[in-house]
């Protein structure tokens, strides 16, 4: 369960009460999500998402996750909208944690991607790109070329307990990715994270994008690359062209990947795939006994990196040369 803070009913009715939205009828803690302690918090007004930041969220980061979900709200993107309170503040602790109430978004997350759901992120991603563009702050992703090879060294040691091909492919792939790696693609704010647990839909509307404590600025097709990680394998893993073609044309429809952008897919979705490999693989690795959060299956991203190492063309992803 995705609470590692516990808060007591006296605690969060206190805190709840400062915002003016109504007094506080029920908290219940939401079971996902892996990164911070997150309550579904309803109130004799409406219905809210209290978070609590974790130890992996810097404090010095929320200021930019704060101000970009404003940002998208404001611009018409489907995404929670932090609630201030009578003097302004949306950022404040609780329990020594820092803390935020946003909106509450309607829909649920797919369990069965299908086509359809493929188009509608594509035409959402782009759309949150050019939302962003205008966004005055930026964040370094914290977890891109120049962190992977330090990241991995974490894990070293002991991959080959969950492969044994597990750390000769890795530093393959490092030495291939810190050789070949793009340099002037565009740039601007991205996700970083959209998973289809970060999407919602409502029967097949897309009505929610959640979760942008991974969001950065970088480049735009690393973005299409991980959502592409994420959303066009089936889960024996093989490749689903015709759904990453749905992504990918819907997404271009909207914001036209440039010619560099399309031929860096291929690297870029080797560097994503190779990013969640290595995060999935030092919290395999170290989760402790008995612990309520399951650590995701490092072999997946393992999987798909292993694909995209066979992909000479961008055309194998569906999409025609812009």
């Amino acid at each position: 369960m995705a609470v590692y803070t516990d808060v007591s009913d006296e605690d969060m009715t206190a805190f709840i009460a400062d915002y003016g939205i109504g007094d506080l009828v029920s908290a219940k803690g939401i079971a996902e999500g892996v990164e911070n302690s997150n309550y579904l918090i309803r109130t004799t007004q409406d219905t809210y998402i209290l978070t609590l930041y974790e130890k992996r969220v810097k404090r010095e980061d929320l200021p930019f996750f704060i101000g970009l979900m404003n940002h998208l709200a404001e611009k018409g993107i489907p995404c929670p909208r932090p609630i201030e309170m009578p003097d302004g503040t949306a950022l404040r602790e609780l329990n020594g944690r820092p803390a935020a109430v946003t909106s509450f978004l309607e829909g649920m997350w797919t369990r069965r991607i299908r086509r359809e759901h493929c188009a509608q992120l594509g035409t959402a991603l782009a759309g949150f790109h050019k939302a962003g563009a205008d966004f005055a702050m930026t964040r370094r992703n914290a977890l891109t070329i120049g962190d992977w090879r330090p990241l991995f060294e974490l894990s070293e040691e002991r991959a080959g307990e969950v492969h044994d091909d597990m750390a000769a492919l890795i530093r393959d792939e490092l030495d291939f990715l810190e050789a070949n790696w793009p340099d002037d693609l565009p740039v601007g704010v991205c996700h970083a994270d959209l998973f289809p647990d970060n999407v919602f839909f409502i029967g097949d509307r897309l009505s929610g994008v959640i979760d942008f404590y991974f969001a950065c600025t970088d480049y735009l097709a690393y973005d299409v690359a991980t959502c592409m990680n994420a959303w066009c394998f089936e889960r024996d893993r093989s490749f689903n062209v015709t759904k990453a073609r749905a992504f990918l044309s819907n997404y271009s429809a909207d914001r036209e990947l440039t010619s560099a952008e399309y031929d860096a897919l291929p690297v870029l979705a080797r560097g994503s795939a190779l990013r969640f490999l290595l995060t999935r693989l030092y919290d395999w690795l170290n989760c402790p006994p008995g612990a309520l959060v399951r650590p995701h299956d490092p072999m997946e991203y393992f999987d798909k990196l292993r694909f995209h190492r066979t992909v000479r063309d961008p055309a194998a992803y569906g999409l025609d040369r812009p």
